[in-house]
């Protein structure tokens, strides 16, 4: 097993969608730079926008790691793979980038996840993700698992924040602005919600 795809569309984009976690894997352009690997998941926060275009909503979290290598050189790879079914892992490969609350795409980009309230989760960033090398191969060796649903700590955490005080909490964490290596990660303040 093992195909590389055009386009992410079909099969493809079914099992994608099925999948309620995925991760994220950044790095600086640095050799001795730290590698970031994320975990995402929450219904609905994430969406393939064209057969090569995809988008997941970037939350309120302790650091920005992904944020910062994308503004620095914009690699990224986004995987997933099957906790049930049959045995698949694909991953896509390519160029990232953050889209913040004052970029004109911002309210397109956001209206293509219906199903997220963007102020209960402490929203800072649309990462928008351009496929270059779209792969699948066997997930034989994934360990078989069942996903139970979303926790609801992350909503009921960050749903109290206003954009000034999301903004007191980003300052007061060490590796929200500037990332573990130094690289600028989320600017701030943020841009204010729009309305």
């Amino acid at each position: 097993m093992g195909k590389t795809y055009e386009r992410i569309d079909g099969r493809l984009r079914d099992f994608i969608e099925a999948q309620p976690v995925f991760f994220t894997a950044t790095a600086p352009l640095s050799g001795d730079g730290t590698v970031n690997l994320s975990p995402k998941g929450l219904s609905g926060s994430f969406a393939v926008l064209d057969e090569r275009t995809v988008a997941y909503l970037d939350f309120a979290g302790s650091n920005a790691e992904t944020v910062a290598h994308l503004r620095e050189n914009g690699r990224i790879t986004l995987m997933w793979c099957a906790f049930c079914g049959p045995p698949t892992i694909v991953r896509v490969h390519g160029r990232g980038e953050p889209v913040f609350r004052d970029d004109p795409r911002w309210k397109e980009l956001i209206g293509r996840f219906p199903d997220i309230d963007p102020s209960r989760h402490g929203l800072r960033a649309i990462i928008v993700v351009t496929a270059e090398l779209i792969r699948d191969t066997c997930g034989y060796a994934v360990p078989l698992m069942t996903y139970e649903g979303d926790r609801p700590l992350h909503g009921s955490r960050f749903e109290r924040e206003t954009d000034e005080s999301l903004d007191a909490y980003f300052h007061r964490k060490e590796h929200v602005a500037t990332s573990i290596d130094g690289l600028p990660g989320l600017p701030l303040p943020l841009p204010p919600t729009p309305v």
